[in-house]
Order: structure tokens, then C-alpha cells, then sequence
């Protein structure tokens, strides 16, 4: 039967997309599937999620795609390059967990990834 099995050609076609999950912060819960190679900023603005204003389209001029990510991932994630923390310190209530989500790159390794939203992007 055919349309039982995967065909070996047919494999190339089906992709894994990692998860990430998005909590505004009345603690609404988006988790979605964000292709390899987007940033989380870029997956959230795909995906309609509030929170993430993301005015200056990902180029790292703003702090409007700030997010705070969850304590047992930030310490997975490649260390914040010196433009990122200086443009953090223009976002609304920084703290240690504080990225801007335009410079976190999606990768398999970010499966299951948590960011919460500031309350003052909403």
C-alpha cells in the first residue's frame, strides 16, 4: 500500500519544525511551530502573537521584540552580543533573562523553548 509508508524520495518533503511557546503576560499560552532559520521574533510576527511589536523589522535598532526567557533555556542560548544588551537597555523592565528575541535564531536545539512577553509590548 502506498499511502501507508513514506517513500524514501518522498522524505526530503517532511519537516520537523521546532516548538516554541510564547506567554503574554496575562499568562495566555501560544505554542507554535517555528521554522529553522527564523528568529522567535520572526514566528511570533507570522503568527499573530501580541506582545512582540517588533518595529524595526529584526535589525536590532529597537527593544520592542524584548522577551524574557525562561531561566533553564537562557543558558542554552548563544551569549547576547554587545549591541543586544546595549539596545536591552532601552526596553521596559530588563532583567537577567532579558533577550530580544530577533537575535535568537530557531534551531531543532530550541524545541521547546519558552519566552514571556513584557506587559508593556501588549
Amino acid at each position: 500500500m502506498f499511502f501507508n509508508t513514506c517513500p524514501f524520495f518522498l522524505s526530503s518533503y517532511i519537516f520537523v519544525m521546532p516548538k516554541i511557546t510564547y506567554i503574554e503576560h496575562n499568562n495566555k499560552n501560544h505554542t507554535i511551530e517555528v521554522p529553522n532559520g527564523l528568529s522567535v521574533m520572526e514566528g511570533a510576527v507570522q503568527n499573530n502573537i501580541k506582545g512582540i511589536d517588533a518595529d524595526c523589522g529584526g535589525s536590532m535598532a529597537c527593544a520592542t521584540c524584548h522577551v524574557y526567557v525562561d531561566k533553564d533555556w537562557y543558558g542554552k542560548l548563544p551569549k547576547k552580543e554587545e549591541g543586544e544588551e546595549d539596545m536591552l537597555d532601552l526596553a521596559y523592565e530588563p532583567n537577567r533573562y532579558s533577550r530580544l528575541s530577533c537575535q535568537i535564531m530557531v534551531s531543532n536545539e530550541l524545541e521547546g523553548l519558552i519566552v514571556r512577553l513584557p506587559s508593556k509590548q501588549t
